[in-house]
């Protein structure tokens, strides 16, 4: 597995870390850690002694970038021994170069961590993480490292649409190695018929929603067999409510360490999905938030 760990020092960061343990990971595994200095305003042009300075304040924000990326590098070395873990630096726009530079290495999972709450209880979600969860072509976990019991199972949360982005976030998890006694809970946000006048309309989408109702079954009995099988714990909730709130409300619930959602859902009415809300949600929630792509949906 190949793994890029943007890192900036601060507390979010530092929760992601954190949250490596939680998440299922490999005991062996390629990492970068990778820091990024806020890009400097260039210097005029033509300003000889200006921009002598200004190259040299790029060289040292660097500089510093690295050592950075290296005292994150040997603390998650210290929780993954057998991990081969570089630290590498830039300068630039955060969000543009973690992004670049997993669209050169090709990693399967990027990990970034949230800004949290404001004083006021509002969620603030960093624009650098939103900007990969959005634009990344692989995997992103946004770690919150929020670890209530270190020494406990693991507690998943795995949203369900029926799509083939959820069919991978199952799949992701069933790969992953939990400790024992771990458990994962499906959940579906139930799709109900919206109030039409036409009764011919609503004939056709009661039809659709009861087709689409009896997949989204089959999806989760699929899931429950494959997680299963994988030797974790599971149960089914199903809710009519908003997909966001439903999943957010039942990660806090369950206690969970991770919510996982496919990075886009199916169909014509997008907004009853689970994935195609898989942003909201990584915002939303005060666990981490796993958002799994395949090569198809990159």
């Amino acid at each position: 597995m190949k793994i890029l760990i943007a890192y900036d020092g601060s507390d979010s960061a530092e929760s992601a870390i954190d949250d490596l343990k939680r998440a299922g990971l490999p005991p062996r595994a390629e990492a970068i850690v990778l820091t990024v200095a806020e890009e400097l305003v260039p210097a005029p042009a033509g300003i000889g002694g200006v921009a002598t300075s200004f190259a040299k304040k790029l060289l040292e924000a660097e500089k510093d970038s690295l050592s950075v990326a290296g005292r994150a590098r040997s603390r998650i070395l210290t929780l993954f021994p057998d991990w081969e873990i570089l630290a590498e630096a830039g300068v630039g726009s955060p969000g543009g170069k973690i992004i670049a530079r997993a669209d050169e290495w090709s990693p399967d999972l990027i990990v970034v961590g949230s800004h949290g709450r404001t004083a006021l209880g509002q969620m603030f979600f960093g624009s650098v993480s939103q900007k990969i969860v959005n634009e990344a072509r692989c995997s992103v976990r946004v770690g919150r490292g929020q670890i209530i019991e270190p020494d406990a199972p693991g507690r998943i949360i795995v949203g369900i649409d029926g799509s083939e982005e959820a069919d991978a976030a199952v799949e992701e998890i069933a790969t992953r190695d939990w400790p024992d006694g771990s458990e994962v809970r499906i959940v579906n946000s139930a799709l109900t018929i919206p109030s039409v006048s036409d009764p011919g309309k609503a004939a056709n989408l009661a039809e659709w929603i009861a087709r689409e109702t009896e997949l989204v079954k089959k999806a989760a009995e699929g899931a429950a067999e494959k997680l299963g099988s994988a030797g974790l714990k599971v149960s089914v909730v199903v809710g009519e409510r908003e997909p966001k709130t439903l999943l957010c409300s039942q990660a806090d619930e369950m206690k969970a360490d991770c919510i996982f959602v496919g990075s886009r859902g199916m169909g014509r009415l997008d907004r009853f999905l689970i994935g195609s809300v898989s942003s909201g949600v990584a915002a939303r929630a005060h666990c981490s938030v796993e958002v799994v792509r395949t090569e198809n949906n990159a």
